[in-house]
């Protein structure tokens, strides 16, 4: 049994102790593909770096919107940076996606700077049609604006909510533009009330994995370091809720993996 964690943050300087070692043992538990997904320059060139040393390691470019820089200037200039990466890069085929991109207002309440997240989340989508990629989105408290956004600006080869939000209409509009759902730490929690019902709401050739490691350690293991290896806790309680075995939800959420990112198996 193998597991493909679609999205984790091994450049996080939490992991900078024992990164090496920890690589190691996350294949020992059978997780035998990751995402080491990108959110801002350095760290999209730090996921390049990783993807170019290990083999079961694939990266994501892009700028999230908690990442958007002080000044319009350098969030261009960053952007035409992540474009020049990608296009040095792209023929190695471990850059899967751009991304994560997309709208954060949880903690942006200035409307100026939520206009500039709105304007690096659609150049982005731009890039990501001029190299044939798929995006990855981050999206929180700003589910009109994310729909609405995908549907005037139509990503060719569509792509993933990661850590997608259990909010009943952003997973039925998702679904309904192409997109697949990716299941993180939260579908695990206790007080996470509309979990199960999100999980039976997206089909199984739409549905991903991930831990979104360090952060969002699922249960049992809250409130420590997330990584990789903790994958295994989302796929048991998705097999929980539709009763199938964690084998068959490995195997199903492995394929979708593969399969949106273009990766041979």
């Amino acid at each position: 049994m193998e597991f493909f964690d679609s999205h984790c943050h091994l450049d996080d300087e939490r992991f900078d102790e024992d990164r090496e070692n920890l690589i190691e043992e996350i294949k020992k538990a059978d997780i035998t593909k990751f995402v080491s997904a990108g959110y801002s320059l350095k760290g999209s060139q730090k996921g390049v770096e990783l993807s170019k040393k290990y083999d079961s390691i694939y990266t994501t470019c892009g700028i999230s919107p908690n990442d958007i820089p002080q000044t319009e200037e350098e969030l261009w200039k960053n952007i035409e940076e992540i474009r020049g990466l990608v296009k040095e890069n792209l023929q190695d085929k471990k850059i899967v996606a751009i991304g994560e991109i997309g709208l954060d207002y949880h903690w942006e309440k200035d409307l100026q700077r939520r206009d500039l997240q709105r304007q690096a989340f659609m150049k982005q989508i731009e890039m990501a049609n001029v190299f044939d990629l798929p995006i990855v989105i981050h999206t929180r408290e700003a589910v009109m604006d994310t729909i609405e956004i995908l549907k005037k600006n139509p990503v060719n080869k569509k792509g993933i909510f990661h850590c997608c939000p259990l909010n009943r209409e952003l997973v039925k509009e998702a679904l309904k533009l192409g997109f697949y759902i990716s299941f993180a730490g939260p579908v695990t929690f206790k007080n996470s009330k509309n979990a199960k019902e999100i999980i039976e709401l997206v089909p199984n050739d739409k549905m991903l994995i991930e831990t979104d490691s360090p952060y969002l350690a699922p249960e049992p293991v809250r409130g420590t370091r997330n990584d990789p290896r903790n994958v295994k806790y989302i796929a048991q309680k998705i097999a929980d809720v539709k009763e199938m075995t964690l084998e068959e939800i490995a195997q199903i959420t492995y394929q979708n993996t593969e399969k949106v990112f273009n990766i041979d198996s």
